[in-house]
């Protein structure tokens, strides 16, 4: 009788090793994978700024060509100066980027595409500075990034959701809950989004 006790609390030990193995390496390369996945979406935010920081940098040669033509509205063009200052003062961390930080960010990067949207629409009533070379090469970058900003954040939301739904996956949400890994927010489409602006070459 204290053979087979001895015995059953061996086979006991055993089956808890087991357990304790199955459960060491289910959390390792859950970990792994969360990590994985989450610099995925870092890394596609990484290119997300990229191209709103290649707009922005557009901007000062924007500004020098509407200047040489005196009679052009101050106002329109002193508001797309603002609106990129503004757009480029919000440093967003995504390894903690909340609903709001992505809400402020977005909000920024729209107010300067309506400013230059305004802009562009205000130009068509000068033909001088329509056919101004300098601004025609500003309009052609514009366009092209636009365009990329449309593709690299398509990117970051497909990453986004790949992590999201790995950690909200039972059993990986218990395991993702406890390691601290937490959902990321989307971007969310601007009305208008889907069309390129257009170009006025002339």
């Amino acid at each position: 009788m204290k053979n087979r006790g001895c015995m059953s609390a061996g086979t006991i030990g055993i089956a808890l090793l087991v357990i304790a193995a199955i459960i060491f390496f289910w959390g390792k390369n859950g970990y792994n994978n969360f990590t994985t996945k989450e610099q995925n979406v870092n890394t596609k935010w990484s290119n997300v700024e990229t191209v709103y920081q290649k707009r922005a940098n557009l901007i000062p040669n924007l500004e020098n060509t509407v200047k040489s033509y005196s009679q052009f509205e101050q106002e329109t063009l002193t508001k797309v100066i603002e609106a990129r200052s503004k757009a480029t003062s919000i440093n967003v961390d995504p390894t903690n980027m909340t609903e709001a930080d992505m809400a402020k960010f977005q909000a920024a990067q729209g107010q300067l595409t309506g400013a230059l949207s305004r802009l562009m629409a205000v130009v068509e009533s000068y033909p001088n500075l329509k056919a101004d070379q300098q601004y025609i090469n500003f309009q052609r970058e514009y366009t092209a990034i636009e365009n990329s900003i449309r593709s690299e954040t398509v990117y970051y939301n497909e990453a986004a959701q790949d992590y999201n739904t790995s950690i909200k996956t039972f059993p990986n949400n218990i395991l993702a809950n406890f390691t601290n890994f937490k959902e990321k927010p989307y971007f969310k489409a601007a009305a208008g989004a889907e069309k390129a602006p257009e170009v006025f070459t002339n």
